[in-house]
């Protein structure tokens, strides 16, 4: 497949740091990556110069890595700088969170002191509603609230767990510490695949030795070196 074999449709969605077209094969999309930042739930808007572009790099390397372990992911090819070809999902509207050190809500919630290594990662579930500022949710709120079956809740909380398993050991391997990230599945043709993106827009990721912050925290706290902190993690992970 390439970009002049799918033919890019409607918009479908615009979200805060993507936008999902239609195209002419009924179970694909075209994911574009924007420049566009947000935090603390879209209350804090800018931009970070070329952040699409590394992400959708970033993103494309992660799902054909996670493929080569048995995870089945929506990406299906990169095809230009922005923009990715994926089959088409309906979204659960959970969001899964795993937490390997404290930091973030961890810190805020629960009074963890901040860099403190878990002794065993943390899975989180939050329920994707803009509106309601993403409030954490367990299993039950999970099933009553309709968004997902048990089984399916055991499927999403051990697949994140093996994807956990996966990235925190690759990242390493780069000099990366991987903090804590957020993943997001949805429904294929009766399957559940791993969806969104995998970047410095949903990873926490601390260099090894330092410490230093390498996503999107830089945006979020004013901590500048923002672009440099996205092209870091780049180099590092696809030299």
């Amino acid at each position: 497949m390439s970009k002049g074999t799918l033919r890019k449709g409607e918009l479908l969605y615009e979200g805060k740091a993507k936008k999902v077209f239609a195209t002419d094969h009924p179970d694909l999309i075209i994911q574009e990556f924007k420049d566009d930042a947000t935090a603390f739930n879209a209350q804090k808007k800018g931009q970070i110069h070329n952040k699409g572009v590394i992400n959708n790099e970033l993103a494309s390397h992660f799902f054909q890595y996670l493929e080569t372990f048995g995870i089945q992911t929506h990406f299906v090819e990169k095809l230009s700088e922005r923009e990715m070809a994926c089959k088409r999902l309906e979204i659960i509207k959970i969001e899964v969170v795993m937490r390997n050190i404290a930091a973030g809500t961890l810190v805020k919630r629960y009074g963890f002191e901040e860099g403190v290594e878990l002794p065993m990662p943390i899975t989180e579930l939050y329920l994707k509603n803009d509106a309601l500022g993403d409030p954490l949710i367990n299993d039950d709120h999970a099933v009553v609230l309709n968004l997902a079956s048990p089984e399916e809740i055991t499927f999403l909380k051990q697949t994140a767990w093996k994807i956990n398993a996966i990235l925190r050991q690759y990242f390493l391997s780069k000099g990366l510490k991987l903090v804590d990230f957020k993943l997001e599945f949805g429904r294929h043709n009766g399957l559940i695949l791993l969806g969104d993106e995998i970047s410095p827009d949903t990873c926490r990721l601390w260099d090894r030795d330092t410490n230093k912050k390498l996503d999107k925290d830089r945006f979020r706290f004013d901590l500048g070196e923002v672009e440099d902190a996205y092209c870091e993690v780049r180099n590092r992970v696809l030299g």
